[in-house]
């Protein structure tokens, strides 16, 4: 074990605990729990309120996938609030504006708007208060101000140019007083005025809680905030592709419901972990899990290289299954039986050597063929002409201020369980649009232009996001909620943390605390889409001989500064009905709360 990386222990609590990627969304969760709310109405209130204190990295115009366990029904289940790809999109569309890959910022890229649905969903169902309580944080804060976090600085003062030259209304916005430093007060007063606006108009449907949700929705999804959506997605924005109209309308809005289905679930030793299905990248740690159950990872030490290296491995199999036959399983044929089956894990494991594999090697499940996309190649030869250095410099500065996400984890004294990751709606990636105080999401990039694929453009069909929120059963009872940001990386840091709590025995905080890894194998979900194989992150705190062992075995390391990879929170159950929490001290701005 490389150094004492335990930076405090992890929260214990029996009303309820609630760790998040910002303090104020864990304290208003915590605020419902106390007020007899449950893990539901937690989360709802959590989330917007980080759509407010953390505009870079979440917005109402993305999206909020959900995995969760509900007392009162016994069961898990994952919210689709992931919003489809609008009718127009289509390849032919793309390729008749000359575009072979799906633009990362502007209007081309937008979906519809998932977060408004999953939320309305998530309370109605299976919360208990009223559209006014769980929204009051958030519309407080939007009003009244919040400090900023130093990446939301950083992300403003990084895109300020683009912004202030092609999105004015961006720019009135977050730069009408000059760049703001970091915990300096900030509004969004548009932002209050449309929340004030949804749930006024959600209260004249009358006293019934439900009836009041249902109108709320229909004043996002068929009301004012549709039309403001549509009219304003018709003009001509600036993006990295050139200027472009929006191919998302109100109707595309209108015929769109979140909703519920069953979880992917997989067993691991005597756990069963849930994940969303294919459409997500979620079921690709259950399959890095498949590979490694007969491999002895606790004799080996939780940041020894043999144990990095075998992780890595693994992973860059299933993720290049991801990229040949994940996709949304409504629209295209996903062999998810084959890629979990273990006979074909046993295959698979077998391929797994001393080196490193500086090969995209996805596999034939059940007699199926894989198919990667045409530019792989191209993504290929590009990296290799800028060159390792030249690989990581951009992501690891201005690329990645353009992306995050968020995640949230709840558990209360009920027993719910909830894990949720909203993202997209980037303030950096799209306009904001005039009169909502919010920008749309960018989720259509994650799609190929190229026809065939099982990630490719289809109308209607969800993209295949990275989002992958986790929860764990034990002996058939909820037992942990996870998650972390981190785009292609996300079932990979919480892979290093689930190693360490389960194999290795560290509790919630040390197992968050210690050093993290990703590689970058495949290509990124993300435009311009690039590749790095072999190229493995790995932050430097694992000590300079680790470095050289995994080096030694030909992995091309990049090595990441200490307290750099990932921004994880986790719940949990412990015996007694005590309640446990952890968040991560990297970026400074996770929290865990408990009572």
């Amino acid at each position: 074990m490389a150094g004492n990386f335990t930076t405090r222990p992890q929260i214990n609590g029996t009303l309820g605990v609630i760790a998040a990627t910002h303090y104020l969304a864990a304290q208003s969760g915590m605020a419902m729990l106390e007020r007899g709310g449950n893990a539901f109405d937690a989360a709802v209130a959590a989330g917007l309120v980080l759509h407010v204190v953390e505009p870079h990295q979440c917005g109402p115009g993305g999206e909020v996938p959900a995995v969760f366990y509900s007392a009162r029904e016994d069961e898990v289940f994952v919210l689709d609030g992931q919003g489809p790809i609008p009718q127009a999109a289509t390849p032919a569309r793309f390729s008749e504006l000359g575009l072979d890959r799906v633009p990362g910022t502007g209007l081309l890229a937008a979906c519809v708007p998932g977060a408004f649905g999953a939320w309305f969903a998530l309370l109605d169902r299976f919360g208990t208060l009223g559209l006014r309580d769980v929204f009051a944080p958030a519309i407080f804060y939007a009003k009244d101000g919040f400090p900023a976090l130093a990446s939301l600085a950083n992300v403003l003062a990084t895109s300020a140019s683009f912004v202030g030259m092609n999105w004015p209304s961006t720019e009135a916005l977050w730069l009408g007083g000059g760049l703001p430093v970091p915990g300096q007060r900030l509004w969004n007063r548009p932002l209050a005025e449309t929340f004030e606006r949804i749930v006024a108009e959600g209260e004249t449907a009358g006293a019934d809680r439900s009836a009041q949700i249902e109108r709320a929705r229909q004043a996002v999804y068929e009301g004012f905030v549709a039309e403001a959506i549509d009219g304003f997605v018709r003009d001509v924005v600036s993006d990295e592709a050139g200027e472009h109209a929006g191919l998302l309308r109100g109707s595309d809005l209108a015929r769109w419901r979140a909703s519920f289905e069953p979880a992917v679930r997989a067993r691991y030793r005597d756990l069963e972990i849930c994940k969303t299905g294919p459409w997500g990248q979620g079921p690709v740690f259950l399959q890095q899990l498949a590979l490694l159950e007969e491999m002895d990872l606790g004799a080996l030490g939780p940041t020894s290289a043999e144990l990095i290296h075998l992780v890595t491995e693994v992973s860059k199999l299933a993720f290049a299954d991801r990229e040949a036959y994940y996709g949304d399983p409504r629209q295209v044929e996903v062999p998810l039986a084959g890629l979990l089956d273990p006979a074909y894990s046993a295959a698979r494991r077998a391929l797994v050597g001393d080196s490193a594999s500086l090969e995209i090697r996805p596999g034939s499940p059940d007699g199926f063929e894989p198919r990667l996309p045409d530019l792989l190649g191209q993504l290929i030869k590009e990296a290799a002409r800028g060159g390792m250095d030249q690989a990581i410099v951009p992501r690891s500065g201005i690329e990645a201020a353009r992306r995050d996400t968020t995640h949230l984890d709840v558990a209360d004294r009920f027993g719910n369980l909830v894990s949720v990751t909203p993202s997209g709606g980037w303030l950096q990636a799209s306009p904001t649009i005039p009169g909502l105080g919010f920008c749309l999401g960018t989720r259509a990039q994650m799609c190929w232009v190229q026809d065939g694929l099982a990630s490719s453009l289809r109308p209607g069909g969800r993209p295949r996001t990275t989002l992958s929120p986790s929860l764990v059963l034990r002996d058939g009872a909820p037992w942990l909620a996870f998650g972390t940001p981190g785009g292609d990386q996300q079932d990979q840091w919480t892979m290093c943390f689930f190693i360490r709590h389960v194999e290795h025995g560290l509790d919630l905080q040390e197992a968050i605390d210690a050093p993290n890894w990703h590689h970058q194998h495949v290509p990124s979900s993300f435009a311009p889409r690039d590749a790095h194989p072999g190229e493995l992150v790995v932050e430097a705190s694992v000590g300079q001989e680790v470095l050289a062992r995994l080096r030694e075995r030909g992995h091309r390391v990049i090595e990441a500064a200490p307290y750099s990879l990932g921004r994880l929170t986790a719940v949990g159950r412990l015996p007694g009905h005590m309640l446990r929490a952890a968040a991560d001290p990297r970026g400074a701005q996770a929290y865990a709360v408990g009572r």
